[in-house]
C-alpha cells in the first residue's frame, strides 16, 4: 500500500505540476522574463500546493489498485480461510489514511496557501502582471485612500460587475462613494499600474451640508499603482489565506457588520447607499466561510476515499491499473462537484454554501463504511 501510494502521488503530482508549469512558468522562460533558476524555484513552490490535491487522489487510487489485485488473485479468500477478517486486514490502511489526513490538514491550512502566495509573488516579480490578481469576487481591496469592492470578477479577469469604490479622508471618515454596475480593469505593465474604469457610475460626495451627487459623472477612471513592493502590501486573496488568516478575516468582517453605518449617511437619508454598504459586508463573509470550511473539510478526504476505495477495489476483482485510475478519477469528480457547488453559491449566504463542502465527506464516509461492512460480511 505504501509503495503504491508513493507511486500514485508522484504521478498525480507531476501531472498537476505540468499543467501549472505550461500555463504560467513556461511562458516566462520563453519570453526571457525568467531564468531557469527562477522557473525551478517557482516549480518547487508549487509542490506543497499540488500535494494537497495529489495526496487524497493518490490514497484513493492506491486503495483501488491494491485491494483490486488482492481480491483478483484470491488472496482475500485465502486470508478469510485462515480466519483473518477483512477488518483486521484493512485496519493498518485505515490508520494510514488518518495519518495522511493529518498531513493534508497541515498542507491545506498552512503550507499550501503560503507556498501558493509566494509562487504568485515570484511570478509577479518576474514580469507576470495579471490585473485579475488585484481584485477578487465578493471582496474589498484597499488601494491607497480607496477601498474597492467587486461583486463579481468574470472568468476573463477584466470585466467586473457591481463595483463600489469608497474613499476615506485622513480621519478615516467616508467622504466619497462611487458605484458602477459594470467595470473594466486592465494592466499597464510598462508603467507598473492598473487602470479601473467604472461604466454607468453614480457618485456621491460628502459636503458640509450633506451628501450630494457629482455633477455630470457618467463614468470614473482610476489609475492604481501596483509596484512589486506595493503588491506585497495588498491584502491576501481569500483563496490564498491560511486557516488562521481566514479566521482573523472572518472575525474582522463580523466586527465591521456589527458597527452602525456613518451618522452623516443616515442623516442624508440615502437608503440605497446604506443598503449597498450593508450588503457589501455581508457578501464578504460568506466566501471567507466557504474557504475556511473547505480547508478543514478537504483535510478529511483521505479517510472517506480509503473507506470507499477498499470495498470498491474488492468488488471490482481487477488487476488492471487503468480501471483503478479511471474509477479514482470518476470518484474525485463526484467529490469536487460538491466543492465547486459550494464555491458557486458563495454569493448566496441563505444557502449555507460552507456546509456543502462537508457534504461530500459525509457521503463518502457513510457509503464507504456501509460497503466495507458488507464486504466484511461477504455480502
Amino acid at each position: 500500500m505504501l509503495a503504491t501510494l508513493g507511486m500514485t502521488v508522484l504521478v498525480f503530482t507531476l501531472v498537476l505540476l505540468l499543467g501549472n508549469v505550461i500555463k504560467e512558468v513556461l511562458q516566462l522562460v520563453v519570453r526571457r522574463q525568467a531564468t531557469i533558476a527562477v522557473a525551478l524555484h517557482a516549480i518547487l513552490l508549487l509542490v506543497p500546493y499540488v500535494l494537497a490535491f495529489s495526496l487524497p487522489i493518490g490514497m484513493l487510487t492506491a486503495a483501488l489498485l491494491v485491494f483490486g489485485r488482492f481480491s483478483a488473485e484470491q488472496e482475500l479468500t485465502a486470508a478469510r480461510a485462515s480466519g483473518i477478517s477483512l477488518i483486521s486486514l484493512v485496519t493498518p490502511v485505515l490508520l494510514l489514511s488518518v495519518a495522511v489526513s493529518g498531513l493534508c490538514a497541515w498542507l491545506n491550512c498552512d503550507i499550501a496557501p503560503a507556498s501558493r502566495m509566494a509562487y504568485k509573488e515570484l511570478l509577479y516579480e518576474a514580469g507576470v502582471n495579471h490585473s485579475a490578481n488585484l481584485l477578487q469576487s465578493g471582496e474589498s481591496t484597499p488601494v491607497g485612500d480607496n477601498t474597492i469592492f467587486v461583486g463579481k470578477v468574470h472568468a476573463d479577469g477584466t470585466n467586473l460587475d457591481n463595483v463600489i469604490v469608497s474613499k476615506y479622508d485622513q480621519n478615516g471618515q467616508l467622504e466619497e462613494l462611487r458605484h458602477g454596475t459594470t467595470g473594466i480593469i486592465s494592466s499597464d505593465p510598462a508603467h507598473s499600474q492598473i487602470v479601473l474604469n467604472l461604466e454607468n457610475a453614480t457618485s456621491m460626495r460628502r459636503y458640509a451640508d450633506g451628501w450630494k451627487p457629482f455633477i455630470g459623472t457618467d463614468d470614473a477612471t482610476f489609475t492604481l499603482k501596483v509596484e512589486p513592493q506595493a503588491r506585497k502590501a495588498l491584502p491576501l486573496p481569500t483563496s490564498d489565506m491560511t486557516f488562521r488568516q481566514l479566521l482573523d478575516k472572518r472575525d474582522a468582517i463580523e466586527r465591521e457588520m456589527a458597527e452602525p453605518p456613518p451618522k452623516d449617511l443616515i442623516q442624508a437619508q440615502l437608503p440605497d447607499t446604506l443598503r449597498k454598504l450593508k450588503q457589501m459586508t455581508k457578501d464578504e463573509v460568506t466566501p471567507v466561510l466557504v474557504y475556511l470550511h473547505q480547508e478543514a473539510a478537504f483535510s478529511f478526504a483521505c479517510i472517506g476515499f480509503t473507506l470507499v476505495g477498499i470495498p470498491l477495489g474488492i468488488r471490482g476483482h481487477r488487476r488492471e491499473t487503468s480501471v483503478g485510475v479511471a474509477t479514482a478519477l470518476l470518484l474525485m469528480l463526484i467529490y469536487y462537484s460538491f466543492v465547486v457547488l459550494g464555491q458557486a453559491w458563495s454569493d448566496h449566504p441563505e444557502r449555507a454554501p460552507y456546509l456543502m463542502v462537508w457534504l461530500a465527506n459525509f457521503i463518502f464516509q457513510a457509503v464507504g463504511a456501509v460497503l466495507l461492512w458488507r464486504a466484511n460480511k461477504g455480502v
